[in-house]
């Protein structure tokens, strides 16, 4: 009951909504209530590793959260979204279709130690309360930028107005906001259409099992 699980998350599902069904197939198997945490969440869209901890494991959720992370994205240029991803209200700002050289050096600027606002459609917390909770409330919600690391940012393939990237980063790291400055750098817009969370420090989403494979139906 006290160990490490790597999960392969589906798109269109919460992280909480992951570890509810986990918990409630391991109490069953047990016959008691397990204990079972989450060590960093995945938008409901992404997609990729997540660690899960139970029973006295949950007491180290914290240093997985630490740990650096690789993500497979994809951006779509020329338009923008209430949420910097597929979920919010899209709008298309721009006909300019930078080059592949203009994406590729702008890219760069942002690798190493930057300054990053996390989305105002977010899980932090801003005096008590989710901030996404307090957007969709219509209140005004101001998060402060924090300094993350991108440490390698790599094109896989760019045919204009989607961008595949795989990026390296620092925890506290929001690709979403990654997407959102590069359209803003870039004059264009851009919004971080699909995400797929690859590594957590050493453990891969290569090693994940499904929710299926746990006899979950998604």
């Amino acid at each position: 009951m006290d160990k490490k699980l790597l999960i392969d998350k589906p798109s269109d599902m919460t992280s909480f909504g992951v570890v509810a069904r986990v918990r409630r197939v391991l109490s069953k198997e047990y016959g008691k209530k397990v204990k079972v945490g989450h060590t960093g969440t995945l938008d409901p869209f992404a997609t990729g590793l997540m660690i899960l901890v139970t029973g006295k494991m949950c007491k180290k959720a914290q240093d997985f959260s630490k740990l650096d992370k690789v993500y497979q994205a994809e951006f779509t240029l020329g338009q923008e979204s209430s949420t910097g991803d597929p979920e919010g209200e899209i709008r298309k700002i721009s006909e300019i279709k930078p080059d592949y050289e203009t994406v590729e050096n702008t890219l760069k600027k942002f690798i190493g130690v930057i300054k990053q606002r996390p989305p105002i459609f977010s899980a932090i917390k801003i005096n008590g309360k989710r901030a996404y909770k307090l957007a969709r409330d219509g209140q005004e919600v101001e998060i402060p930028e924090r300094e993350i690391t991108i440490y390698s940012i790599d094109i896989i393939k760019y045919s204009y107005p989607k961008l595949e990237i795989k990026v390296h980063v620092s925890s506290g790291t929001y690709i979403r906001s990654l997407a959102v400055d590069l359209g803003k750098d870039l004059k264009t817009g851009a919004y971080c259409s699909s995400l797929r969370r690859l590594t957590v420090g050493d453990d891969s989403v290569e090693n994940a099992v499904t929710l299926s494979d746990l006899g979950i139906d998604s």
